[in-house]
């Protein structure tokens, strides 16, 4: 339990820090120590409670909602049917989930300008939901490839704050709804997430404090060298 317990307090830290990142650091260190299924179930709860903090922190949360409703609508059942393979695929899911982080990591360490286009958008956001929603429901990771392309999309940094927000909030609610369609939500799963809350708190807590004394590029290339290297580890897994 106090091993479970640092990992949240770690994956809060790197939130704090960052903005971002506790689902994923979170679902990577716990893949380490149980399976897939039972680390998504176990992350429901710290999940949804800082990220429900974040979606309403701004004002704009009206617009963000009328613009991104397609990528939502695609995302939520893609995330609920997508979750099937979290739960049926064995070492294939902790492979899935390495190749997750790499992709995300190396697209983070090469940070390149994207932009989309306003015409775009009618078609690239119900497709970038819906990618999003099976690689949240095969992995429990929230980030590839809607983080890219909410980033690409002009908005201000509250908005971009905002928008992650409501895509992450979102994602935990259709991943749990998945998880318990297939009775892999069990009531001692969601005591234990709740328990998980204030380790996550403390770590963002932390991590705020941290942000102000530490140059936040810095850590956030180191954060994401770790993330490359623990997605390196997952992915060999299954051949070792």
């Amino acid at each position: 339990m106090n091993e479970l317990m640092l990992i949240f307090v770690a994956a809060g830290l790197v939130k704090g820090v960052t903005g971002m990142g506790l689902p994923t650091v979170a679902m990577g260190l716990l893949s380490l120590v149980m399976p897939l299924p039972a680390a998504a179930a176990l992350l429901v709860l710290p999940s949804f409670i800082t990220n429900i903090w974040q979606l309403f922190t701004g004002p704009s949360l009206g617009p963000i909602v009328r613009r991104l409703w397609p990528m939502m609508a695609c995302m939520v059942p893609a995330t609920f049917a997508g979750s099937a393979l979290l739960i049926g695929a064995g070492q294939g899911a902790v492979a899935g989930l390495g190749a997750a982080l790499i992709v995300y990591a190396s697209y983070a360490l090469l940070a390149p300008a994207l932009a989309v286009p306003a015409r775009a958008e009618a078609w690239l956001s119900p497709l970038t939901g819906a990618i999003t929603g099976v690689v949240t429901g095969a992995t429990g990771v929230f980030v590839m490839p809607s983080v890219p392309y909410l980033q690409a999309l002009s908005m201000s940094k509250d908005e971009l704050v905002q928008a992650l927000g409501l895509s992450f909030t979102l994602s935990t609610v259709a991943l749990a709804g998945g998880l318990a369609a297939h009775n892999a939500f069990p009531l001692a799963q969601l005591n234990q997430s709740l328990l998980a809350i204030v380790p996550a708190l403390l770590g963002m807590w932390l991590g705020q404090k941290i942000r102000a004394r530490l140059s936040a590029k810095h850590f956030r290339l180191c954060f994401m060298l770790f993330l490359l290297g623990l997605g390196v580890e997952l992915a060999s897994r299954p051949f070792i």
